[in-house]
């Protein structure tokens, strides 16, 4: 099998304003050629991707969106945006089940599922984020609690995902696990996506997230079955995002 291609993707989550996309052409400028070995990915609010996509626009960036509905179909849904109307603009990712979806809006494992599922129906790519809380590591429950979210989160029909493994814990703050810790839970998930779906499990591509900055990607990217990384508020600047995307082996 041909080496899993690296997947940096950016998530803006509740951050910038039109006057940042330009950030997006300085981005697609400062990595170069390291865009052909390894897939760039910026998903900012639902309301800019539509000029996100025009930005990016001849680069090699690819634009994603941060959730979509479960429902694969137009429906009475007010408020909500499709994942048809996420590629219908251009979209070609979607996170769902990012820890802020699970903890503020008490997403459920299950409907997880169904809006990979759904994103997949609509040609997208979705990105399913797991991890467990700080309480759960210290009860020694991280193989438990993530091997769950993997095996009731991930689409259970045909189609590319991605795993994206975030410890609730580290996400937006200073700590982050040892990398003998990140490598281990990449280990148990990829072994959680073999149990579930076979020798296809080896294709699927397992980020890590909590934060990831220009200091410490590098050494989190040689770690064992880290295949990029999903990024927060360090992908608002090409500047910063820039410096971890080169960062990363593939892009010597």
């Amino acid at each position: 099998m041909a080496a899993r291609k690296p997947l940096i993707a950016g998530n803006w989550k509740m951050f910038g304003r039109a006057a940042d996309l330009g950030e997006i052409a300085a981005l697609n400028r400062a990595v170069g050629r390291a865009s052909g070995t390894i897939d760039v990915l910026i998903c900012p609010p639902a309301v800019y991707i539509p000029a996100a996509v025009a930005q990016a626009q001849g680069t090699s960036v690819l634009i994603g969106a941060e959730d979509c509905s479960p429902i694969a179909v137009d429906a009475a849904r007010t408020g909500e945006v499709s994942a048809a109307m996420l590629a219908d603009v251009g979209a070609k990712y979607v996170i769902n089940g990012h820890s802020e979806r699970r903890q503020n809006h008490k997403e459920s494992d299950d409907l997880v599922r169904q809006k990979a599922e759904a994103a997949i129906a609509s040609g997208l790519i979705p990105i399913v984020c797991v991890g467990e809380t700080q309480a759960e590591r210290a009860a020694g429950k991280v193989a438990e609690v993530v091997s769950s979210q993997v095996r009731a989160s991930s689409p259970t029909q045909g189609g590319a995902f991605v795993v994206a493994y975030e410890p609730v814990w580290a996400i937006g703050g200073n700590s982050t696990p040892t990398l003998a810790e990140i490598g281990e839970v990449h280990a148990l998930i990829r072994e959680t996506l073999t149990g579930q779906f076979g020798a296809s499990a080896s294709e699927v591509r397992i980020l890590y997230g909590g934060s990831v900055g220009p200091k410490n990607a590098g050494e989190i990217f040689t770690v064992p079955g880290v295949d990029g990384a999903l990024v927060g508020r360090a992908s608002l600047k090409a500047s910063d995002f820039s410096a971890i995307i080169l960062g990363h082996p593939a892009a010597a």
